[in-house]
């Protein structure tokens, strides 16, 4: 994989880098060479969404944290296993959620007492010349249920004015899909005083129960919907009358785009 060079002149917005006939696979391997902004100077490498095409819940964090960096992949550090287990106890399977962030590359800056690197929280400059990818991504997946994790992911896709503090764990319209939930990062559950940690975390997952809910309402619509459909009649084993298959041709949510 042949990355830009540093010395290239950020061009403004990802826009310039997006493929063709846009599918995941075209736009992840399109994000690694995006000198949208000046951030792809900074991180080791462009940290792309990951999960199937059809996920019913699209999730967006901030950036990626170091070990993101470092991987290549969304969410595979502390945050991201604080993730998983609210996802556990919402009776979300991990396996239809698609996990991204609204900037790829991680902002950081050296600790003056140490070699780790600190996070920097991206600017609004910075958010908008990487929203074309975010864009795409949720076009693509066509999520039912969008969740923003912290301010940064919020206000990005919700509006500048939106606040996570007084909305977290409320169903809120959007045009990018059926709703979208906003609680805070995990990360700064992470990074709570060790007295409120576990308050904290405890709070977090009841956000993503309140999502898990919202999903499992959905499901008992549609079961109820199926159960009010007229039932085929069945025909007599020797009619010769041509009649429509047994098949529903209600689109299934594979098909969905």
């Amino acid at each position: 994989m042949t990355k830009p060079k540093r010395t290239a002149k950020p061009t403004g917005s990802a826009a310039d880098f997006i493929p063709p006939r846009p599918t995941l696979t075209k736009l992840r391997a399109a994000a690694q060479h995006c000198r949208g902004c000046d951030l792809y100077t900074c991180g080791t490498q462009t940290v792309f969404g990951e999960g199937p095409s059809r996920a019913r819940v699209l999730v967006v964090g901030e950036q990626p944290g170091d070990a993101e960096d470092k991987a290549g992949r969304p969410f595979v550090g502390p945050s991201g296993k604080l993730l998983d287990r609210a996802f556990d106890a919402a009776g979300i399977d991990r396996d239809d959620v698609y996990v991204t962030n609204a900037v790829k590359h991680f902002k950081w800056a050296k600790d003056a007492n140490a070699k780790r690197r600190i996070h920097k929280t991206p600017n609004a400059g910075e958010i908008r010349a990487c929203r074309p990818w975010l864009e795409q991504e949720i076009a693509i997946v066509k999520p039912e249920v969008i969740v923003c994790l912290g301010a940064t992911a919020a206000k990005s896709l919700l509006g500048k004015s939106f606040s996570v503090m007084r909305s977290r764990g409320v169903a809120v319209k959007t045009e990018l899909a059926d709703v979208a939930f906003a609680t805070v990062h995990p990360s700064a559950v992470l990074r709570a005083p060790s007295d409120e940690r576990a308050r904290a975390e405890k709070m977090f997952i009841a956000d993503m129960r309140k999502v898990g809910r919202y999903l499992e309402k959905l499901d008992g619509g549609a079961r109820k919907a199926k159960r009010a459909e007229p039932r085929t009649r069945k025909l007599s084993a020797w009619s010769t009358t041509a009649h429509r298959s047994g098949t529903s041709s209600e689109s299934t949510r594979s098909s969905r785009g």
